[in-house]
């Protein structure tokens, strides 16, 4: 990746403990966001967490992503590790097409069919940006915390010595949406 735009280290204090965070800038102006531990471990425990507004910041319930970022922040804040926000809204489909898909999920689709219906495949997500900053903070080995084997997959570079599983009990709006994940993405769950 050329023409990475990488902000100065802060502190940021946060419920979960106080973590240092890093912003990077990629081409197409996506600006994602590290949040780590003072001392990163040798193989530090890493969350490639994808962005997710109605859950991570509305509390919506239709999905498990806003309780898989909480459930990350704190054990990296209790165990050491790094957040990676990877900002790609809605499996990288952009808010307002994620939108048009919840419209659709409300007439029946699944999540999956929803984007195959607005000219999506089922996830457009791609992890460059997170390689680069792997490698930005010298992460040669780590314990991933996913569920999703795209994220194991995508990290080709990087030794993955352990997959930590996120699991998050269902709710009667987030069930088949769930069950879609595991059955048609192959999520670990």
């Amino acid at each position: 990746m050329k023409n990475i735009e990488i902000s100065q280290i802060a502190t940021l204090p946060t419920i979960y403990g106080t973590f240092k965070i890093q912003a990077f800038k990629d081409e197409l102006g996506k600006e994602h966001l590290a949040l780590f531990s003072d001392d990163l471990p040798d193989a530090p425990i890493v969350r490639v967490h994808s962005e997710c507004l109605t859950g991570d910041a509305l509390g919506s319930v239709k999905c498990d992503c806003g309780e898989q970022l909480h459930f990350a922040l704190k054990l990296i804040a209790k165990e050491g590790g790094m957040l990676i926000y990877h900002r790609q809204e809605g499996r990288n489909i952009g808010l307002l097409n994620k939108v048009n898909a919840y419209a659709l999920q409300d007439k029946g689709y699944n999540t999956v069919e929803a984007n195959h219906q607005l000219g999506f495949s089922a996830d457009e997500r791609t992890y460059e940006i997170v390689e680069f900053i792997l490698k930005h903070f010298n992460i040669k080995r780590l314990k991933l915390l996913t569920n999703n084997p795209k994220k194991i997959e995508s990290l080709r570079d990087i030794d993955i010595v352990e997959r930590l599983p996120i699991q998050i009990a269902p709710n009667p709006y987030n069930e088949q949406y769930l069950k879609t994940k595991k059955d048609e993405l192959g999520h670990l769950l």
